[in-house]
């Protein structure tokens, strides 16, 4: 079949008669085409420049023909890089629309002039080029990229893709029934729910999913926001509701949600005489009092075991303050890596030390929730008497938090 004639073609012929027009100066066309045909002259990552550069070099080109100086580059900084190995290299450059050449100075001096308006086209293109971006984003188009989860691309509009668009509704449901990104992304994981390209969803992620106004319906361009050509996946009252949560610190949204969450050592908490104690509360005067009580004294009364009732935050605190104890021990450091490097052995003595001390400045800012997760996950029994507190560890959780750890330094990495 043959090839269609075209621009790039005239061009070339051009180039090929001015050579030959030349041949009582000695001039010969050389046999090989550095022709960049549909790739832009402002960079100079092009196959055909670079072949012809390499040429150069070796000393198989003396006159570099082109049909106009942008032909070459557009660009006024990157020409300059090219006439350097001209010059290096003893090459003569000639245009053959443009008479003159870079061996002399007026030449050198026509050839900046011509370059700097075409590298003020080439800027006024790229202005054009973000005016008509922004007046599409004004009027709701969609301009390309990846879509958010929940959409794909028809006929460059954004439709949305209802399997991915009810996880999405999921979420921001979830984001505000729990107020945690931590805890919302280890669900996610469980569930099995990734990106639209099959990647885990993290935190990170998560945040900027929730903060996409292009699920209201909404299109963004540089943080102003226009009414979209696309449908939304979430109300408003759904967006406005975990907005109001995201704009609270982590440490306040733990601190309001605290009392609506499970006791911190509910089930894990035993007495001198081995009854189980159970979580209770009280308000006087307005405010939450919390206790654990022994089942020896619900069913037996006052009396009938030396420790029958603690406040929850004393007895908490005092767990926890061994719980961060245990995590700085080396026999619990070098114990916790042993166990996780027979599942991978590629994990270092440092990471598990690292995964351990990142969750001590961590555990304040945690929500309750994942609070009782990890003391269920690490404490097998806490026995509390007269004498003290004893606090029973289980070594397999230990190793499983410390992989969750490593697994959330390594997605933020």
């Amino acid at each position: 079949m043959e090839q269609e004639f075209n621009s790039l073609h005239a061009q070339r012929e051009a180039c090929e008669a001015y050579i030959a027009s030349q041949r009582s100066e000695g001039w010969v066309l050389v046999r090989d085409q550095y022709d960049d045909g549909g790739i832009s002259g402002g960079t100079l990552e092009r196959p055909g420049l670079k072949r012809l550069l390499a040429d150069l070099e070796d000393g198989l080109v003396d006159v570099v023909v082109v049909y106009k100086i942008d032909r070459l580059s557009r660009s006024l900084m990157d020409f300059s890089k090219l006439v350097e190995v001209f010059d290096r290299n003893g090459v003569t450059f000639v245009s053959v629309t443009q008479s003159f050449n870079t061996t002399t100075s007026m030449g050198r001096l026509t050839l900046n002039i011509l370059l700097s308006f075409a590298q003020f086209e080439r800027e006024v293109t790229a202005e054009r080029i973000r005016d008509k971006v922004r007046a599409s984003r004004m009027k709701g188009m969609w301009m390309g990229g990846v879509p958010p989860l929940g959409y794909e691309v028809k006929d460059r509009k954004l439709v949305i893709k209802e399997a991915d668009a009810t996880n999405v509704r999921w979420i921001f449901a979830r984001f505000i029934e729990i107020g945690s990104g931590t805890e919302l992304a280890r669900e996610l994981a469980a569930r099995g729910i990734q990106t639209s390209r099959g990647n885990r969803i993290d935190k990170k992620y998560l945040y900027r999913l929730l903060n996409n106004r292009a699920y209201i319906g909404e299109a963004v361009h540089k943080g102003d926001s226009y009414p979209g050509e696309h449908d939304a996946i979430i109300d408003r009252a759904i967006w406005d509701k975990v907005h109001s949560i995201l704009t609270e610190s982590p440490r306040k949204r733990a601190a309001r949600t605290r009392t609506d969450t499970p006791a911190l050592l509910k089930g894990l908490l035993y007495g001198p005489d081995g009854a189980a104690f159970s979580p209770t509360h009280t308000r006087k005067g307005g405010k939450l009092y919390r206790y654990y009580v022994s089942q020896s004294v619900l069913k037996h009364g006052a009396g009938s075991c030396p420790v029958g009732r603690v406040p929850a935050g004393e007895i908490e605190t005092a767990v926890i303050d061994q719980l961060r104890a245990v995590f700085r021990q080396p026999e619990i450091v070098a114990g916790t890596w042993k166990a996780a490097r027979a599942q991978d052995s590629e994990i270092t003595e440092a990471d598990a030390r690292a995964a351990l001390m990142q969750l001590e400045p961590l555990w304040d800012e945690l929500f309750p929730a994942e609070q009782a997760r990890i003391a269920t996950l690490l404490v097998e029994r806490a026995d509390i008497g007269t004498d003290g507190l004893n606090v029973r560890l289980r070594m397999d959780g230990l190793t499983g938090l410390a992989r969750e750890m490593m697994a959330d330094l390594g997605a933020s990495a």
